[in-house]
């Protein structure tokens, strides 16, 4: 609709005019208030700027109002507050007032568009006065200070101290902005009705922003983010808010550079959102990065909180999960695809990673062990995801090699350190967590000393374990603890109270569980050094599985059961009896004729990660698909292994497999009722409300179901009602958008709805309603509806407590699962190649005829280019090999190919040679390859000796030690010396089976000196010189060309032909010939001190005068020549 456009001459012209006078009268005076400043009190004010502190800025700014008052109804203008709404409202109706009347009183009106342009030009003159007048102290007071202010508006949202300075400091200048407006009001008191409408507007908008703004800075939201914030300061949070999870502040600026999403400004703080089905998916991505993830969802629904105490507010909200790389458990971060989805089973819940958080905790009090740097350390570890714990304790050296080989074996994916920690373990925690690539890196968590103090420990723990009130269990439980020892239980109370933080802590509520990681009773010693040098786990180029041991074993079907293999790998056994039960199994799978193993092999193939399954459960974080697909797979698991029990009774052999196969079904047997009482169709559609098809055991959900249904029935008879109102026998009601019982008309008969009826929605053709009686009756449907999701969800928590009686027992049918599932591995290992059972016993021999090196043989495939070796050392006469030849001979490959097949069979595989027989070796020691440790601060030859120092140290009769080239990292002459001495050691004193790599040839002397237990072997080759390319004339040397024949071989090795590996390498032709005639003059001279020496040691037995002329004749013949100068 058009506005008429009033008469020039109309005297309501005015009031438009004045009406938009207010823009600039916050600023500026009114028409009326220009021209009295021409009054002596205005000429007063003007020739004495100095005479009030305020006066300067009476000609610009309404009476009253100092330029921190301006600023914040600048501020206002940009960001306006919900309660300044009626103050402006007042305050344009006062100017308007005044506007009219000043346009009374002018004695010529003007029209609208001239009236407009002497406002504009008045205003402009009266700002260029003000601007040129006024010095610039002034001028920053108006413009720089309230700048700053809005700049301050915007703190980041981790600045919690700083939000609380900002907050006091706008108190106190609203205080000080008080007291100036009462100074102005007793030096101002003459100014006409205009300012004191400007003085009561000051006044109103002044007391609502100073007690605002402290409030109401930030939306609700924003408050109810920065106050959980200020209890997960370490956290990004995901806040749930309707469809979509938000980030605020520094949160959403990592998570958009993280996650490359888009970060904007909304309000105070940047934000960035992502859509609700994609939590999952981001959080793995942060959490993957090393960062702990909050999610806050909302703990309200709309229909509850619309008859609710807090109707008005914003949504409740809270923490509902924190998750890390040690904590990622729960259906936010492992959800299912739906059941009835035609994807593989194994594609669901197949992470077979350890994701352990490890404790370390030092014991500083022995000051001497502290001064040499050994000390005794004690750990745990749990993880979470599987409900495994384990636990040592141990004295370790300044190298650290103790716990480097824990970190190692466990390959925790989170530490949990005390704030301080020995100089020594901070150098080995910052190489361990720096090795891997940046998105895998291990995270380090920080706790305070206080909380690995050990009495504060022990409190912590004794609280704990007493707060089930059972004071049978109570009692065994501390009595396990104490036990322990002390930095163990100051490990144990710090992981305590860190997994209380992600409500996790009642994984560590069955002491009786824990297992002790280095069971040197149990298992054989694999330190770090070996692990990493014999590539046990991951190779040494790229540090991935393949190429490694594990790689070759690995064949497992199940997650849980390549976990279990893991640990095998890491832990082969001590005990004669074990082994060989093992092997049993293994040789039972690869000769049976029975089905019943292909069976069982075949149950095996599409089973989900059981063990991560009843853990989740057992932390209540599952959702009803993954519990269903969990006690669905227990129960058809438990059904086939029942109908195997006679077979198994009848065709198995191995006790092993006997045992672990006919226990399964008695421990499955609870799942059996669990099943019966779920609906499948709910269970798979997460739908909780239907879930219990029995609910004889749950009386409240059956309460609110009777309640809904008798709504529900009152609101399906009011129908008969309705059609006589509106007299249609055959309405119905229709339901739109989720919309229900409306009463759809056509829009022509809208006419006969009674006027109390409530209009929901409408379309061109028709209209829908809702009657009172339907109004009232749906919204408490829904709130009882909602009711009983809350109660449903109430129901569920303790349905699955009550599942979590029978934990412990379905856990170890898991476990019989995985060592089935591990055997079976092992016997397809064996089915790839020429591979035998070994021959265990407890006298000390290895006897490995043609053996192979297990990975290479399998990279070399079917080429068949592996050239086998064997072994012969026994205890009681040759134990020691000392092995020379040529470089890239096969010396490195020979020796980790006997430690790996002594590995293999201990494992209780099937090993790669024709004959095994291999005496119980309590620890495997290596010393190998040549490379410097800046991290740790040491050289080449340190990071030597010191491995084997700690080789001295731990090695016994049973170990089968490995020293690769100890002695080259120094000069020539220590060299020689540091490995004879060494060598002779292992010899005498320590009597363990050795494997001596050496270049140096007197080393190979010890020979003579332990015939019966020391042999000299060398790696074949062949010499072939080439002479074609050197001409008669030529005097120069050739570099020789060496053929490697990889066969071991009796006797030394003269040479180790490096020259031949230089020119393989392409060293350029000049330096090689060069280096021809180096080696040749070097090799002269050795040569003649080598014959001179020999010649003297005959002159010392010559006893007579004829063997002396006969020496001297020889002598002056020349036979025996001088040395050269």
């Amino acid at each position: 609709m058009s506005r008429r456009k009033p008469a020039s001459g109309d005297a309501s012209a005015a009031g438009p005019a004045s009406a938009r006078q207010p823009v600039l009268s916050k600023f500026f005076r009114s028409t009326g208030s220009l021209k009295s400043t021409s009054s002596p009190t205005g000429a007063a004010e003007k020739a004495d700027p100095d005479s009030d502190s305020a006066a300067p800025l009476a000609s610009t700014f309404p009476p009253q109002l100092s330029p921190q008052v301006v600023a914040e109804v600048d501020r206002s203008k940009k960001r306006p507050l919900e309660s300044d709404g009626p103050v402006k409202k007042k305050a344009k109706k006062v100017h308007q007032k005044e506007g009219g009347s000043d346009s009374l009183m002018s004695e010529n009106p003007e029209p609208k568009k001239h009236l407009k342009t002497r406002i504009v030009s008045h205003s402009l003159e009266k700002l260029k006065e003000y601007y040129y007048h006024n010095s610039s102290v002034h001028q920053n007071r108006v413009q720089t200070k309230p700048l700053k202010e809005r700049c301050a508006v915007l703190p980041k949202c981790t600045d919690f101290e700083d939000i609380d300075r900002l907050r006091a400091r706008n108190a106190v200048s609203s205080e000080d902005s008080k007291s100036q407006i009462s100074q102005k009001d007793k030096t101002l008191s003459h100014f006409g009705s205009s300012h004191r409408s400007y003085e009561n507007l000051q006044k109103t908008s002044d007391s609502k922003s100073s007690n605002k703004r402290t409030k109401s800075i930030y939306t609700p939201l924003e408050l109810q983010y920065l106050e959980i914030k200020q209890q997960q300061k370490d956290a990004i949070l995901c806040v749930e808010c309707g469809y979509k999870y938000r980030f605020f502040g520094e949160d959403a600026e990592i998570a958009a550079r993280e996650l490359n999403i888009y970060c904007h400004l909304d309000h105070n703080f940047m934000t960035a959102s992502i859509p609700t089905h994609r939590l999952f998916v981001h959080v793995r991505r942060l959490v993957a990065k090393g960062y702990k993830v909050g999610v806050v969802k909302q703990t309200e629904t709309a229909a509850l909180k619309a008859v609710g105490d807090n109707k008005s507010s914003v949504f409740s909200r809270k923490l509902t999960a924190l998750y890390t790389k040690s904590t990622l458990i729960g259906e936010d971060v492992n959800p299912l695809v739906k059941l009835d989805d035609a994807v593989n089973v194994d594609e669901i819940m197949t992470d077979s990673s350890t994701s352990y958080l490890l404790c370390i905790c030092e014991n500083k009090e022995n000051a001497k062990d502290k001064k040499k740097g050994t000390i005794f350390i004690g750990i745990v570890g749990v993880q979470p995801a599987t409900g495994e714990v384990v636990l040592d304790s141990f004295q370790d050296s300044a190298s650290r090699l103790e716990l480097e080989t824990r970190i190692l074996s466990l390959q925790p994916v989170e530490l949990l350190l005390p704030s301080d920690l020995s100089e020594q373990t901070e150098t080995l925690i910052r190489r361990a967590t720096a090795v891997s690539v940046r998105d895998d890196r291990i995270r380090v968590e920080r706790m305070a000393n206080m909380y690995f103090e050990y009495s504060h420990a022990f409190q912590e723990v004794t609280d704990f374990y007493a707060q089930d009130g059972d004071d049978v269990n109570d009692s065994q439980n501390l009595s396990v603890i104490i036990k322990l020892e002390k930095p163990v239980i100051c490990s144990l109370a710090a992981i305590i109270r860190y997994l209380k933080e992600f409500n996790l802590e009642k994984v560590l509520s069955k002491p009786k569980n824990f297992k002790q990681l280095s069971g040197e009773v149990e298992f054989m010693t694999l330190n770090g050094t070996t692990l990493r040098n014999l590539e046990i786990l991951q190779n040494q180029t790229d540090m991935e599985t393949r190429g490694s041991l594990f790689w070759v074993l690995d064949h497992t079907r199940t997650s849980f059961g390549r976990r279990k293999l893991r640990k095998w790998v890491t832990q082969p056994l001590l005990k004669l009896r074990e082994i060989n039960a093992r092997l049993d199994a293994v040789s039972e799978v690869l000769h049976s004729e029975s089905s019943v193993l292909g069976h069982i092999e075949n149950y095996l193939r599409k089973l989900p990660d059981l063990e991560r399954g009843l853990c989740s459960i057992y932390h209540k974080r599952c959702s009803t698909q993954e519990f269903f697909l969990i006690v669905k797979t227990l129960y058809y698991l438990k059904s086939e292994f029942q109908t195997l029990v006679p077979a198994v009774n009848s065709f198995v052999q191995s006790e092993l497999l006997q045992s672990v196969i006919l226990e399964i079904p008695e421990l499955l047997s609870p799942v059996d009722r669990y099943l019966k009482i779920l609906n499948e169709q709910a269970a798979k559609s997460g739908d909780k409300t239907e879930l219990f098809s029995d609910l004889s055991d749950f009386p409240l959900i059956k309460k609110r179901k009777d309640e809904i249904q008798e709504v529900t029935y009152k609101i399906q008879i009011h129908l008969q009602e309705i059609r006589k109102i509106l007299k249609n026998p055959s309405a119905q009601y229709v339901t739109v958008s989720g919309q229900e019982f409306m009463i759809e008309i056509k829009n022509f008969a809208v006419s006969c709805i009674p006027t109390d009826w409530v209009k929901v929605g409408s379309t061109k053709a028709v209209s829908r309603f809702h009657s009172p009686f339907i109004v009232e009756n749906y919204r408490h449907l829904n709130q009882l509806r909602e009711q009983l999701v809350l109660d449903c969800n109430a129901e569920w928590l303790d349905f699955l407590e009550n599942f979590n009686k029978h934990y412990q027992c379905l856990c170890k049918a898991v476990h019989h699962l995985a060592t089935i599932d591990c055997i079976f591995s092992l016997a397809k290992v064996t089915k790839q190649g020429d591979y035998c059972r070994p021959t265990l016993q407890e006298e000390r021999k290895i006897i490995i005829k043609n053996g192979r090196h297990p990975v290479i043989d399998i990279l070399l495939g079917e080429q068949d280019q592996y050239v086998p070796n064997s072994t012969n050392l026994s205890g009681n006469s040759e134990r020691v090999m000392i092995i020379t030849g040529p470089n890239m001979g096969g010396k490195s490959l020979y020796i980790k190919q006997v430690a790996l097949i002594i590995i293999m069979a201990q494992i209780g595989s099937y090993v790669p040679a024709e004959e095994a027989t291999i005496g119980i070796v309590d620890g495997i020691f290596t010393r190998m390859g040549a490379a410097d440790n800046i991290c740790k601060g040491r050289s080449t030859f340190m990071e030597e000796l010191t491995d084997t120092a700690e080789i001295i140290r731990k090695a016994t009769s049973q170990s089968l030690v490995i020293l690769d080239e100890l002695g080259r990292g120094t000069s020539t002459y220590d060299g020689i010396a540091i490995a004879y001495a060494t060598l002779e050691h292992f010899i005498r004193e320590v009597k363990s089976f050795t494997l001596f790599v050496t270049h140096y040839p007197p080393v190979c002397e010890l020979e003579k000196s332990y015939s019966q237990h020391v042999g000299n072997y060398h790696m074949g080759f062949l010499v072939i010189e080439d002479e074609s390319k050197q001409d008669p004339g030529e005097e120069d040397p050739v570099v020789d060309f060496v053929t490697f024949l990889y066969q071991i071989t009796r006797g030394v090795a003269a040479r180790s032909y490096g020259l031949n590996v230089a020119k393989l390498a392409d060293i350029p032709g000049e330096i090689l010939k060069k280096a021809a005639i180096k080696s040749k003059e070097l090799e002269t001279l050795v040569n003649m001190k080598r014959k001179r020496l020999k010649c003297f040691e005959k002159l010392w037995t010559i006893n007579d005068a004829k063997d002396l002329q006969k020496w001297t004749e020889e002598l002056e013949m020349g036979e025996v020549t001088s040395l050269p100068d």
